[in-house]
């Protein structure tokens, strides 16, 4: 019995030295067996071409001509003339304001013109027969002066007469409020019956919707850019400024910057501009939301790479780069505009070098790649 236990204890043995022997031959061939395999990887030749990037800014879009309506004078409103949403033409009739106290006071201020009329030809005539009987030394030089002086007085209040005249015939006509413009009205904002102020009540608004515009703010980096699309009179016929709709649809007239605002705001570092579109179809409405795609067309070739090959790492972008032997060299690039699947790379890379492109979280710095 002891000697079976001797060769089970003997087999064991042995066995355990063989699986150690045949173990440690492996992993002293592969320690002995040079540097591990090239890593597969796919790769990308850097090359310069002519970049289009779509810039987005939200907008709004406006009314090129809008104007509020407000009564000059005060009163009731007693009549209005227009639905609202009308097209109206420029010198309708919009509302009217009780014109009873402008009449009166029209009227009263016409017959005091009249009379201040009738008292300057009095003094007039009085102070020719002074004139013809001091001529003839038949009164006091005296009594002529008081009769010119009168007569001073009287064109004078001639003359004040009119003003007060002027100012009742104002308020008569501005009783009855027209549009100043061609364009479509809005929403009245008071009832027949209202009470208004001058100046002060907000009636209504009329606005002309075609043309019409759209403002955004840009970043004053890129305001050199905006010029020269604004001095570009081809900037229409490429297309270079397209509205995007709430639903996703694009407006398909085009548009052209017609004005750049005098100043950057320094609280934003931004600048408004303003791109003017027909809108015949009335489909543009005012203050309505957008986004304006703005094609930046670059006046050089730019150097462009896939966006899958780099590799982020603490807020700074890499890329390996495949040097000498095959071995992948890791390299800093600095990153232009992003399009497509694609980004521009502003430093780092020379046209030519062949970066990875697909593969990469597999490769280390200094390792051997194939492809």
């Amino acid at each position: 019995m002891k000697t079976i236990n001797h060769v089970k204890l003997s087999i064991v043995i042995l066995g355990s030295i063989s699986l150690a022997s045949c173990g440690g031959g492996d992993e002293a061939a592969q320690q002995q067996g040079g540097p591990p395999p090239a890593t597969p990887v796919s790769v990308y030749k850097v090359v310069a071409e002519p970049v289009t990037t779509v810039d987005t800014y939200p907008g709004v879009v406006v009314a090129l001509d809008e104007v509020e309506i407000r009564a000059q004078v005060g009163g009731f409103i007693t009549a209005i003339y227009v639905r609202d949403g009308q097209k109206v033409s420029r010198g309708q009739k919009l509302y009217e304001i009780d014109r009873t106290k402008y009449l009166a006071a029209y009227n009263s201020a016409k017959a005091n013109v009249q009379m201040a009329q009738a008292n300057r030809d009095k003094a007039k005539k009085d102070a020719d027969r002074y004139k013809n009987l001091a001529a003839q030394d038949a009164i006091a030089k005296q009594r002529v002066d008081y009769a010119l002086t009168d007569l001073a007085n009287a064109e004078s209040q001639v003359a004040a007469a009119k003003a007060t005249l002027s100012s009742a015939n104002n308020d008569l006509q501005n009783a009855v409020i027209v549009a100043p413009l061609n364009g479509t009205i809005g929403i009245s904002q008071v009832k027949v019956g209202a009470l208004v102020a001058p100046s002060t009540t907000l009636l209504n608004t009329v606005s002309k919707g075609n043309p019409i515009a759209v403002d955004i703010s840009v970043n004053q980096a890129d305001i050199p850019h905006f010029q020269k699309m604004k001095n570009n009179p081809g900037a229409i016929k490429d297309s270079l400024l397209t509205i995007q709709l709430q639903d996703g649809s694009l407006y398909t007239r085009q548009g052209k910057i017609i004005t750049i605002d005098r100043a950057v705001d320094p609280a934003t570092g931004t600048i408004k501009v303003r791109v003017s579109y027909p809108n015949e179809a009335g489909k543009l409405i005012a203050g309505m939301t957008v986004n304006l795609r703005v094609l930046n067309k670059s006046t050089e070739n730019e150097l462009v790479i896939p966006y899958k090959a780099v590799i982020e790492q603490l807020g700074a972008y890499n890329v390996y780069v495949v040097a000498d032997s095959n071995k992948a060299e890791q390299r800093i690039i600095q990153l232009g505009k992003q399009f497509d699947k694609s980004v521009v790379v502003k430093d780092g890379l020379k046209v030519g070098e062949l970066i990875v492109d697909e593969g990469s979280q597999n490769v280390r710095p200094g390792a051997v790649v194939k492809f």
